[in-house]
């Protein structure tokens, strides 16, 4: 079950919101925990078993280990790691780890192993985050841990947070798990449907409209289209995951507000940075502050020698790519972007101060560009093939055709994913999105979303493409 589905937005969602404003206060988490469960059951039911089980072995190791001392502790805390990355480890990279040594196997003329493909549960990448952050932040102090396994397995399970992110560290909403009451009004019910609706159109309107085209352009056989088709796909594509992404967290952090809880940011019009480092702060948001707190900075930060710190921001890419999938191409994508990373520190930094703002932005979306290939192909050699394609300055007619449709939503996309350059229209997109809004502007707001939801509930209905980008991560 996905937030774009008719299922959600016509049944469980409604279903979910009435039931959970009547009840009382004491009986909302248990809800919220058994609507969570049924959710994610609905997509994964073979999965909900181990998920819950490792979720209730997390709660009493952490226990534990917030009531010892010196290297029990460590221990501890140690083990609930480990015991999270091994899940992560084993059902997103066995495949990926034993169809290499079948590679190498069948190169030296020996026989395959013989495997049994493991399938991915939804949401893996995220959830095993959140856990992670749960061990780390009561080992360190931070927040001391929840009374009841019940309220841990609804921090990690929370469907709107589930399967797309926000990575929600567990010291930023710990006291809203605990009680929530002073942050559950009508104000927030109102704002939160109205951030809900914009997700929900930026995803249906937007990225499912321009996904068609890319699916099409990417789906053909050895890469034969033109110059111009490919620069058009991979750019409609960088537009599509932007859209798509951001809506997803936009929807989730719209019916977090709604039931009382404060969802981190995860985007801030990534496409006006002026470097990759900048990107990488307006991008996913939440990874990357969970890579710098949880990864970098215990690798040493910047408190180590230049050289060092570069192979750390390298080392940290390279797992950030190998996160989003179990692919080389997404190995590689990492590498790409550390590389960025390092020579903005380098050089590329002051190179951009002396050549100004709209050229640093330009030249940031072009390299952004070269890495989506990398991220949306399925293999190297499709890499190989559509940068030739890119790069070709080959325009001969290749029977690609775009209606006006695809241009109109192309420009809105080029629109709302530039027009935050300028400083005032950022500072009112944020202001746009605060609680606390005056009665006149809630009034606009609701109807505004009322209008959203209908004209995105109605693209669902006549459409059958609605893909689902994140059940590879």
């Amino acid at each position: 079950m996905v937030f774009s589905s008719s299922i959600f937005l016509l049944y469980f969602l409604p279903a979910f919101l009435i039931i959970y404003f009547i009840i009382p206060k004491k009986l909302k988490n248990s809800f919220a925990l058994i609507a969570s469960i049924v959710f994610y059951a609905w997509g994964a039911p073979d999965f909900i078993f181990i998920v819950l089980g490792s979720i209730i072995i997390d709660f009493y190791l952490v226990k534990v280990m917030n009531e010892s001392t010196g290297k029990k502790k460590i221990l501890l805390v140690t083990t609930s790691v480990l015991l999270n990355v091994g899940l992560l480890a084993y059902f997103k990279y066995a495949n990926f780890f034993v169809e290499n040594i079948n590679e190498i196997l069948a190169a030296v003329g020996m026989h395959r192993l013989k495997w049994t493909a493991v399938a991915l549960p939804i949401g893996i990448s995220f959830f095993t985050f959140q856990k992670m952050t749960y061990a780390v932040d009561v080992y360190r102090g931070v927040y001391h841990p929840l009374k009841k396994p019940a309220d841990f397995a609804l921090y990690i399970l929370m469907f709107p947070q589930l399967i797309a992110g926000p990575i929600v560290r567990f010291n930023e909403i710990a006291n809203q798990i605990e009680d929530r009451s002073w942050n559950e009004n009508n104000n927030n019910r109102l704002t939160g449907f109205f951030r809900f609706t914009v997700g929900l159109a930026k995803k249906v309107l937007i990225a499912n409209v321009l996904g068609e085209q890319v699916d099409m352009i990417f789906g053909t056989g050895q890469m034969e289209f033109n110059t111009l088709t490919a620069w058009v796909g991979i750019t409609a594509y960088a537009f599509q995951i932007y859209f798509d992404f951001s809506g997803y967290s936009d929807m989730a952090i719209g019916i977090g507000r709604m039931i009382g809880f404060d969802f981190p940011e995860n985007f801030n019009n990534p496409y006006i940075s002026q470097s990759i480092s900048e990107f990488w702060r307006r991008w996913h948001i939440t990874l990357g502050r969970w890579m710098r707190d949880y990864l970098y900075i215990p690798l040493g930060g910047n408190r180590v020698s230049t050289k060092r710190l570069y192979f750390n921001l390298w080392v940290v890419f390279l797992i950030s790519g190998l996160w989003h999938g179990a692919a080389w191409n997404f190995v590689i994508w990492g590498a790409f972007h550390g590389l960025f990373l390092v020579m903005d520190k380098l050089f590329l930094l002051k190179f951009y101060k002396k050549i100004g703002k709209i050229p640093s932005i330009v030249i940031t979306f072009f390299i952004t560009l070269v890495g989506w290939v990398l991220f949306r192909v399925e293999s190297m050699t499709q890499a190989g093939d559509y940068f030739h394609n890119m790069f070709a300055a080959d325009f001969k007619y290749d029977g690609h055709y775009f209606d006006t449709k695809f241009w109109f939503i192309m420009a809105v996309a080029f629109f709302f994913s530039f027009f935050g350059g300028f400083k005032k229209i950022e500072k009112w997109q944020m202001k746009l999105y605060e609680k606390n809004k005056n009665a006149a502007t809630l009034v606009l707001f609701f109807l505004i979303a009322v209008l959203l939801f209908i004209i995105s509930l109605g693209y669902i209905t006549s459409s059958g493409f609605n893909p689902f980008i994140y059940f590879r991560f």
